[in-house]
């Protein structure tokens, strides 16, 4: 089977190594989407395992698309009835990008006609009812090629199921994982939120430094497809459930809003992580180490200012913070993303690396210091 990832601009290399670390062969990477070649048990192991992917694909054909022609043709060319049973729904969603064919809703007209007419021919029917399993048929047209897919996620892979509430400013499970990822987390050196909203932040570096796989509490798309064979999602649990190992080191969130805090407790304990997070109130102008004398890692997304007479505020506090972290805490790393590109002058401190980085379609920068001053 060939599969395809989708995921946020700036996050491919990290979902290329959790499909290498699936022992899975990939064959291309584009913005926003990597390709591999995988035996179907990927379709579980990848959905369970994958920490920064938004959604897994099944790529059915991929073939040029000039005009609605090829693209009907290109469709009903794929052998549907191995896919979709004679009752099952088949909804169509798509994007098209760079390409003649420019109207989504008229590519899934040409789409959802295409594959009604092939069943037709497969099952002798006139009319389906759609009224069994779900099989959500998605294209993909870039640059006139068009790339026909199943989506077995469902809901967005990002979305873990413990973050049924958010703040106002919530940031995607998955880039906060990669930001953990990039503070390079070790044994010896706590993790410390001083912002940490919902909790997405620390409650993502207590599933990555446990190794626990972040799909582990909820269900997918893919569970109901009829042409899967079902005991891969039962192998595919057991097998993450296996490799969760434990993690000594402190992992710290504070946040200056009580309702915060406990909101923050809450997702944790719906992660299942409630153990290893320590949550409290606490304000960041004023932060100091959770324990004395410990060394430590920030990983943080402090607001970012976007709208009208917040920008001062905001810059106030990016400075009061980097005042507060050279004092208390100087020999720290600290990673920050922010949106703001004045982040660096008012925090007082020049990143040793700055990487580009989207958190949803909002461009942002992941500010790292990791060297220490002086």
């Amino acid at each position: 089977m060939v599969f395809v990832v989708s995921c946020l601009f700036g996050m491919e290399k990290f979902v290329a190594d959790d499909i290498d670390a699936l022992g899975y062969k990939r064959l291309e990477t584009i913005d926003g989407r990597v390709v591999f070649e995988a035996p179907e048990e990927a379709v579980a192991r990848g959905n369970v395992n994958f920490r920064y992917a938004e959604r897994l694909f099944i790529r059915l054909a991929e073939f040029d698309a000039p005009d609605f022609d090829t693209l009907f043709e290109g469709v009903k060319a794929i052998d549907w009835q191995n896919y979709i049973g004679r009752l099952d729904a088949f909804p169509v969603k798509g994007h098209a990008i760079k390409s003649k064919l420019f109207s989504i809703p008229d590519c899934q007209r040409i789409v959802k006609k295409a594959v009604v007419e092939k069943l037709k021919l497969s099952y002798k029917e006139t009319f389906f009812k759609e009224t069994g399993a779900t099989v959500q048929i998605e294209f993909f047209i870039l640059k006139d090629k068009a790339s026909i897919m199943i989506d077995t996620s469902g809901v967005g892979l990002h979305k873990r199921g413990y973050r049924p509430v958010s703040n106002a400013a919530p940031l995607r499970e998955t880039l906060a994982a990669a930001l953990v990822t990039m503070s390079r987390p070790r044994e010896g050196v706590i993790i410390v939120d001083p912002l940490c909203g919902s909790g997405t932040i620390p409650i993502e570096a207590a599933l990555l430094c446990t190794n626990t796989a972040p799909g582990l509490k909820r269900s997918f798309a893919g569970e109901s497809l009829p042409f899967l064979d079902n005991s891969i999602w039962k192998h595919a649990r057991e097998e993450a459930l296996s490799k969760i190992k434990k993690w000594d080191s402190g992992i710290y969130g504070f946040d200056i809003d009580p309702d915060c805090v406990e909101l923050s407790k809450q997702n944790a304990k719906r992660a299942g992580v409630e153990d290893l997070v320590k949550f409290a109130v606490g304000d960041v102008r004023s932060f100091h180490s959770p324990i004395e004398g410990a060394r430590g890692t920030i990983v943080t997304n402090p607001p970012y200012g976007e709208r009208m007479g917040e920008r001062a505020e905001v810059e106030k506090l990016y400075n009061d913070m980097g005042v507060a972290f050279s004092r208390n805490v100087p020999n720290w790393q600290v990673y920050v993303i922010n949106s703001n590109e004045t982040f660096p002058r008012c925090f007082g401190r020049r990143p040793d690396k700055a990487r580009k980085l989207y958190n949803g379609m909002l461009p942002c920068t992941f500010y790292q210091y990791f060297k220490k001053k002086g």
